[in-house]
């Protein structure tokens, strides 16, 4: 039998960093996203040799290991074991499961558009095609968050799983004793046609561990430390602005939560921006961009511009002529979030 799933990436267009804890355990986090044609894959292909195969296609690492009820972290896919343990303990009574699961991703690790998380639920929702199980989209994240954050041990908040799981605009709420509330967002096709005719989303040519930046972050929070946690208040009003921008289709107001929120940003740990990073975002608004930010924690993988599309091709060539090491990629928006179907 073999089992395919997908996940959409996401992109933060406002609000980030405040889903994660302690800030929105004591303040209440608040993060606008939407979702993306780039993916996470995951396949799954029962076998019958008593054997665990796993493969990142994309990454070109690869491990084996006899099916057990428990596959100890060793260093490798360590995230793949985290969800095999999970299934086999909750979903299949503990007995092991002799499969291949191979995996790939459509962007760079570290690239900051929710990557290792949006691969946790793909790689669930195909064990929960397997299994047949009724996992609904709030489960879906839930559990893929549990899994990455506290079985993994991977420091992160928690809008990446629910991105994937839901898709789509969704504007989300976060608070105290993992208090998720998924609010999904009706915008007018002609807003998202323009937000795509606009969008220049440009690889750094560098990926970032957001680790140690989200430690930071958290460090702020519990020292109260005014600088970074007002960044942060303001960073939360400015999702809320942003939901009403993208509901009444004012881009100059969306423009304008864009540009605050760059700055307020940089405010919230030292490392979310580099003298590279400023070059970029320096150059795209020197060739016309109105507006820009990074993607994620920071500290390098995307930067997402706007530009008036009679514009956009000049600040593209001007990315990709001084920094030749980076990207562009192309940019459309989703509706569907986490699928998987078999192969026949």
């Amino acid at each position: 039998m073999i089992i395919r799933a997908r996940s959409p990436l996401r992109l933060g267009l406002a609000g980030g960093g405040t889903d994660v804890s302690p800030y929105c355990d004591v303040f209440g986090g608040c993060i606008l996203n939407a979702t993306v044609d780039h993916y996470a894959y995951a396949t799954i292909e029962t076998l019958d040799n008593g054997r665990v195969e796993f493969c990142s296609s994309d990454r070109n690492q690869q491990a084996c290991y006899d099916a057990a009820p428990f596959l100890a972290f060793d260093g490798q896919l360590d995230l793949f074991k985290a969800v095999y343990n999970r299934v086999v303990r909750d979903f299949n009574q503990g007995r092991p499961l002799s499969l291949r699961l191979t995996s790939r991703v459509d962007v760079p690790s570290g690239s900051g558009l929710g990557g290792s998380s949006t691969l946790v639920v793909a790689i669930l929702k195909a064990f929960a095609e397997l299994l047949t199980l009724p996992m609904g989209d709030y489960d879906l994240a839930q559990t893929a968050y549990l899994i990455e954050r506290i079985d993994a041990g991977l420091h992160g908040g928690k809008q990446d799983h629910y991105a994937a799981a839901f898709g789509g605009f969704n504007f989300m709420e976060f608070a105290a004793n993992e208090y998720v509330l998924v609010n999904p967002l009706r915008i007018k096709e002609n807003v998202i046609a323009e937000l795509e005719a606009s969008i220049v989303l440009f690889y750094t040519g560098q990926s970032r561990d957001s680790a140690d930046i989200i430690a930071e972050q958290s460090l702020n929070v519990e020292t109260r430390k005014d600088v970074a946690l007002e960044a942060m208040h303001q960073i939360k009003r400015e999702a809320m602005l942003m939901k009403e921008s993208l509901l009444r289709g004012n881009f100059g107001a969306l423009h304008q939560v864009l540009r605050s929120s760059w700055h307020a940003k940089r405010s919230m740990a030292s490392s979310i921006s580099n003298s590279r990073l400023d070059s970029i975002y320096e150059l795209a608004l020197k060739e016309g961009a109105s507006c820009g930010k990074i993607s994620g924690a920071g500290g390098g993988g995307f930067m997402m511009f706007l530009a008036d599309p009679t514009v956009k091709n000049r600040v593209i060539q001007a990315l990709l002529h001084h920094f030749q090491d980076g990207l562009v990629f192309g940019c459309h928006f989703t509706s569907r979030g986490g699928q998987a179907w078999r192969v026949q």
